[in-house]
């Protein structure tokens, strides 16, 4: 592995018409501000959201109901009871902008650190950058890690901003020390299982979660996985603990997403399946059919009281915990999630820090932003030159990330 350090140029600063991207790196960033303020404004955001209550903690105590009489099929989401179709939606008022160029190749994942001081995003000729966006934070962790091979996933160390977990489609899981700049552990999954499609870790315990996956014989991303394994590694000796039971032949997890506290694991598979594990026995407690097609997302609502997923067809559920098999709420954005335009990555989904937003990304330039629980409203985003291939939100602030194949990476602040 090669290791090398890189600077920053001077930022530009330009009015939100008259930037322009540039995917060739010459230039490592560019930025948009519409007012004077800086980034770390506290968010303002309307109350939109039904869900009032206090976090409701999943373990081994609470049993999940397996009612699954309801089907996506009868939740009326074919998008015709929305009053207000995406390509309507207004654009987002922007605080600050600021694009990285510092890729030469499309963008497959970037992630916000755990604070959110730090970014890492990789591309598809497996380059890892970490960077920040912010001139009042250091950039003495900025770096840029070569992996030798395509990456799959990126996952920050939930605890601190020290460590970032870099899977590959070679079967290697690399841990990052961003403070000393170098490989700390070099793991490796088995050889039947090469890609490794996503890492989690534990917002408690020292552990986190790989979902690997055999080679498939399609051309798209999701045809190309074939079987899944789901192995839990220990942070402190870097060996494997359990591997997760799936069944024989499962098909492959495509994304994982720890509760708050780390008592249960819920994995998304091609099958459209949703599987719920407890981590402290290591076995699956509950599962259901929540797709016709395979899920490329799934995320824990804000009060865990729910459970999004997002298909290849570009259904978009959130569905109940306490009713399991329950559409509480849906969107249809198939406009934006053609599979066609995604043949070499997966479409996600992330949710704002207050679980009201939910960012999903977009074979178009723009991608769309949900107001959860809320079928009429709905922002863009900014236009990039070219699909939208990753999205996540700061952890604690109105600024979200969108990663393009146009190769540039951009960091939003919104009033």
């Amino acid at each position: 592995m090669v290791i090398g350090c890189y600077c920053f140029n001077a930022c530009n600063i330009l009015t939100a018409r008259q930037l322009s991207i540039s995917g060739n790196g010459d230039s490592p960033r560019s930025t948009v501000d519409s007012r004077s303020t800086g980034l770390h404004k506290e968010p303002t955001v309307s109350s939109c959201d039904p869900h009032s209550s206090s976090r409701q903690s999943l373990g081994k105590d609470v049993v999940l109901p397996e009612d699954q009489d309801a089907s996506p099929a009868t939740n009326n989401c074919d998008g015709s009871d929305e009053l207000q179709q995406e390509e309507d939606f207004p654009e987002v008022k922007v605080d600050f902008q600021e694009t990285f160029l510092g890729h030469t190749s499309p963008i497959s994942c970037c992630r916000f650190s755990t604070s959110g001081d730090n970014i890492a995003s990789a591309s598809v000729d497996g380059t890892v950058r970490i960077w920040t966006y912010d001139s009042s934070t250091s950039a003495s962790r900025n770096a840029t890690i070569y992996c030798g091979a395509e990456i799959m996933s990126l996952e920050w160390d939930c605890k601190s901003d020290r460590l970032l977990l870099i899977g590959t489609a070679d079967g290697g899981i690399k841990a990052w020390n961003v403070d000393a700049k170098r490989v700390v552990c070099d793991l490796s999954t088995t050889s039947e299982f090469p890609s490794v499609v996503d890492l989690k870790c534990s917002p408690v315990e020292p552990i986190f979660v790989s979902a690997a996956a055999s080679r498939g014989h399609g051309s798209s991303y999701i045809d190309k996985l074939g079987f899944a394994s789901l192995t839990v590694w220990n942070m402190r000796t870097w060996k494997p603990m359990a591997v997760l039971p799936l069944g024989k032949d499962p098909p492959a997890i495509t994304s994982l997403c720890f509760n708050h506290n780390g008592k249960i694991l819920a994995a998304a598979a091609t099958d459209g399946m949703i599987h719920m594990f407890d981590m402290s026995a290591g076995l699956q407690i509950t599962g259901w059919p929540a797709h016709d097609s395979a899920i490329s997302s799934v995320l824990f609502g804000p009060d865990e009281t729910s459970i999004f997923s997002l298909g290849i067809d570009g259904k978009v559920f959130e569905w109940s915990l306490q009713n399991q098999g329950k559409v509480l709420w849906s969107r249809n954005c198939h406009r934006f999630c053609n599979p066609e335009n995604s043949q070499n990555y997966r479409h996600e989904m992330a949710l704002d820090a207050n679980g009201k937003r939910l960012l999903v990304t977009s074979g178009s330039v723009r991608a769309p932003i949900y107001q959860v629980q809320d079928n009429t409203n709905g922002m863009k985003t900014l236009a990039h030159s070219a699909p939208i291939s990753t999205v996540d939100w700061h952890p604690t602030l109105p600024i979200f990330l969108t990663g393009s194949v146009d190769n540039s990476v951009r960091v939003t602040s919104i009033l």
